[in-house]
């Protein structure tokens, strides 16, 4: 940072040297249970033409109580050489994580002529009233960078003494809201491993196993049985190499191979007597299929001793209302469902699924020993 970067920031003036248009993104709560917030700045295209340029983007953020402790920010935007005749507008985009609290941003940007556009403003992240139940991840004004690797190694949970440790299986289906997309969106990708997350960060879990699913190719992607946690950088580079939009020639020739898979998968997952758990947990979007398995089916797998949940991300419940081919698996079941739209969804998910979970456990121990 120059002496002039400084003095341009403590004179807070707005500049237009290098012509720019800042729009400031107001902080959202994310599927994470952070504060997400950041900035779009467009640039006529005109004023980058000529030989290659350097923009270097500096900003800083002030918690409103801790205003003596700014947390800085860099990012560096080479920009190739422009046509004199380029018309239009480019847009860059940048952005940090939030805890809750009031904040003050100071922007800047410079390119290698000095030339600078420089912007304020005032931001607030906050929790509605019906939310205030919710933990957040970041510490009030706390401010951060966002995270590159959505598959980060997940710290060291602190387990539960005094309560029954629960053994849970999650069977999650990794595809994007859109069933025709031929790629995972980032949305879509954050939210299924902050449900992840979410499950592996419950003091009461003590165990852990999960199959990774797509309908898409219809197979299963990863898998890892009764584990202390969740090995999330295994996952995410297991997720990394599906081929989405594409499907194997010996599936064209099965009629419904897509509801067949779905059955096989639930006959393994659910039927199984290893490693027994205290709840399976299926997550993921809706599986719209044209045939759902068949109730005759699920009949031949007999009566299932622990309860079965459904975390049903779907960001538009609008749109469709019906229910999927999962949900009616575990409808058959007397299982549960929850539809997973905004983090409070998952929040008061988490809270209530491992509640019963734990309930059923204790029943389940307590009618076996009379029994005995």
């Amino acid at each position: 940072m120059f002496n002039t970067d400084m003095a341009v920031m403590e004179i807070q003036e707005a500049r237009k040297d290098l012509p720019c248009t800042v729009t400031p993104t107001k902080p959202v709560l994310g599927f994470d249970l952070k504060f997400h917030s950041g900035y779009d700045v467009a640039m006529p295209m005109k004023d980058l033409t000529g030989g290659e340029n350097l923009l270097t983007i500096l900003f800083r953020v002030i918690p409103e109580h801790h205003n003596e402790d700014p947390i800085y920010f860099m990012h560096r935007v080479r920009v190739p050489q422009i046509d004199d005749d380029a018309k239009g507008d480019t847009v860059l985009h940048g952005g940090f994580d939030l805890g809750e609290g009031k904040y003050h941003v100071d922007w800047l940007m410079r390119d290698r002529s000095e030339r600078v556009c420089s912007f304020f403003w005032d931001s607030e992240a906050s929790l509605t009233a019906k939310d205030r139940q919710m933990n957040l991840v970041m510490a009030p004004e706390l401010v951060a960078q966002i995270e590159g690797d959505q598959f980060k190694e997940e710290p060291p949970v602190e387990r539960a003494q005094a309560e029954p440790r629960l053994n849970i299986k999650v069977l999650i289906n990794f595809a994007p809201q859109n069933a025709l997309s031929a790629a995972m969106q980032p949305l879509d990708t954050s939210a299924l491993v902050s449900i992840l997350r979410s499950i592996s960060r419950e003091p009461r879990i003590d165990k852990f196993s999960l199959v990774a699913f797509n309908m898409q190719e219809q197979r299963v992607v990863y898998r890892q049985e009764n584990a202390d946690k969740i090995d999330f950088p295994a996952l995410g580079e297991a997720v990394g190499g599906m081929k989405l939009g594409t499907v194997k020639f010996s599936q064209l020739s099965v009629k419904h191979s897509d509801t067949q898979f779905l059955s096989e998968l639930i006959k393994k997952e659910v039927a199984t007597e290893e490693n027994h758990p205290d709840a399976i947990i299926f997550a993921g979007p809706k599986v719209m299929l044209d045939n759902n398995v068949q109730q005759d089916t699920l009949k031949d797998l007999g009566e299932v001793d622990y309860p079965i949940f459904y975390m049903n991300y779907n960001l538009n419940p609008q749109v469709t209302p019906w229910r999927d081919s999962i949900s009616h698996a575990v409808k058959f079941f007397k299982g549960q469902e929850y539809t997973i739209s905004r983090p409070r969804d998952l929040w008061f998910a988490m809270s209530e699924m491992v509640g019963r979970i734990a309930k059923a456990k204790h029943s389940h121990r307590t009618s076996g020993g009379s029994t005995q």
